[in-house]
């Protein structure tokens, strides 16, 4: 999602005469768009602004903003730390962000209200292409107010967009070259945008209707929560051949009691069963998940609870992280466990997980697979390109497959990616739902 809004950040800016320039140097503007989910996150900002600060000192003219949800969360702080940023932005103001340029010509800015208007309304077009594979983003914030997550702070109740402003979007993409479309959401599948005659949509009826957009072949979501995977989305999955089947779906602990002090509103059983029905769905579905240990209160026997249900669903992918306290969020009044004893859970847990990475990659091998090429690899007559389950594919062939589906014979894991030979065109699915 920050990829997106930096993107509609730019878009904003290309609209008012700037253009993008690589080093900060040669730069009038510099944005830092910020991720407040964790400490570390947060605090590479701080490092990031101390960088920065040789161009300022160099050419005081220079304007530097810091926006995204650690100007909403501690936009303050950023000001008292680094008194030589001009702008501080919350994530719903980045529309407003030429405006706020131009204000920081007479004295600091520092905008971090949840403003009344959408900020998707007021944005410019695309000023370039997505490329074969783009970002939409249909949903924002999030109502379920995780214990541990600041989300509802810094992004704000969830919003969905109307469907016709999703489907422009989307068409402009296609007709910029995107074949591949990630609908993007903190908690993307409780969407409910208002669709044609007033009517609510939900996320698989979205999916439905992208579907029958000429030139959209390969449609993902991310993220998804546990308790909004509505009936609809789960029959999505068996039913929309554009929809990949690769799904990332959090479960953060394995344990009752854990999940419970979290308040992530599933437990163990219910994770397990929409698993089962959405393997019975679709029956080559992969799933990624998201994994937090160490998180107050966590027992030995709590953890242990999280590795048997790694086991048990087995996993392509995931993200793990040690608990990381984040202020204002109630997890962190809590009494929490010790570092060492983070680090060595999450030792155990991430060998369980990059096992199971690796024998899923592995698996692939010998396999023919349906590949969007993407453009060129690191080496001559080389191509690369994305299975349907999101990793990285190259193999030998000529330029003219980029942008287009061909199927690929997998003839190697090398870790970081799959390689194989090129094989016939794949056929490109067509689905026309009934609304």
């Amino acid at each position: 999602m920050n990829v997106y809004d930096s993107a509609r950040m730019a878009d904003s800016l290309v609209a008012e005469g700037y253009r993008r320039v690589e080093d900060p140097g040669d730069a009038n503007i510099v944005v830092l768009n910020t991720c407040h989910i964790r400490e570390k996150a947060a605090e590479k900002v701080y490092s990031e602004l101390g960088r920065l600060r040789r161009y300022k000192e160099r050419e005081p003219s220079l304007i530097i903003a810091v926006g995204g949800c650690v100007a909403q969360a501690e936009g303050a702080e950023v000001q008292r730390r680094a008194p030589f940023v001009d702008v501080v932005f919350g994530p719903q103001m980045y529309h407003r962000l030429p405006e706020l340029i131009k204000r920081a010509a007479v004295g600091k800015v520092r905008d971090t209200e949840f403003p009344v208007e959408s900020k998707f309304d007021h944005l410019p077009e695309e000023s370039s292409g997505g490329g074969i594979s783009a970002y939409l983003s249909v949903q924002e914030g999030c109502d379920k107010f995780c214990t541990f997550c600041v989300v509802p702070y810094t992004r704000g109740a969830e919003f969905s967009r109307p469907v016709a402003e999703i489907l422009a979007e989307a068409r402009r993409l296609i007709n910029r070259g995107a074949r591949e479309i990630t609908l993007l959401g903190q908690n993307v599948n409780a969407f409910h945008g208002e669709g044609p005659r007033g009517t609510d949509w939900s996320l698989g009826r979205l999916i439905c209707a992208l579907a029958e957009l000429d030139g959209l072949w390969r449609i993902r979501y991310t993220t998804s929560h546990p308790r909004d995977m509505a009936d609809d989305l789960i029959a999505a999955h068996g039913l929309v051949p554009q929809l990949m089947p690769f799904l990332h779906l959090p479960a953060q602990s394995g344990s009752d009691r854990i999940l419970a002090a979290m308040n992530r509103r599933h437990d163990r059983a219910s994770y397990l069963r929409l698993v089962e029905r959405l393997i019975a769905a679709r029956e080559d579905l992969a799933l990624s998940g998201d994994f937090i240990v160490g998180f107050p209160g966590e027992t030995d026997e709590d953890f242990d609870a999280t590795l048997s249900l790694v086991r048990q669903v087995g996993y392509a992918q995931a993200y793990s992280f040690r608990y990381s306290t984040r202020p204002g969020t109630p997890a962190a009044e809590k009494p929490q466990v010790r570092e060492v004893v983070k680090a060595e859970r999450l030792r155990a847990l991430q060998s369980i997980l990059d096992m199971q990475q690796e024998d899923f990659n592995a698996a692939m091998v010998g396999r023919v697979v349906p590949v969007l090429f993407e453009g060129a690899g690191r080496h001559p007559g080389q191509q690369r390109g994305k299975s349907p389950y999101g990793q990285m594919v190259h193999v030998a062939a000529p330029d003219t497959v980029v942008g287009r589906v061909a199927n690929v014979r997998i003839s190697e894991d090398r870790g970081h990616g799959l390689a194989g030979t090129l094989q016939e065109a794949a056929m490109v699915p067509t689905t026309r739902c009934v609304a």
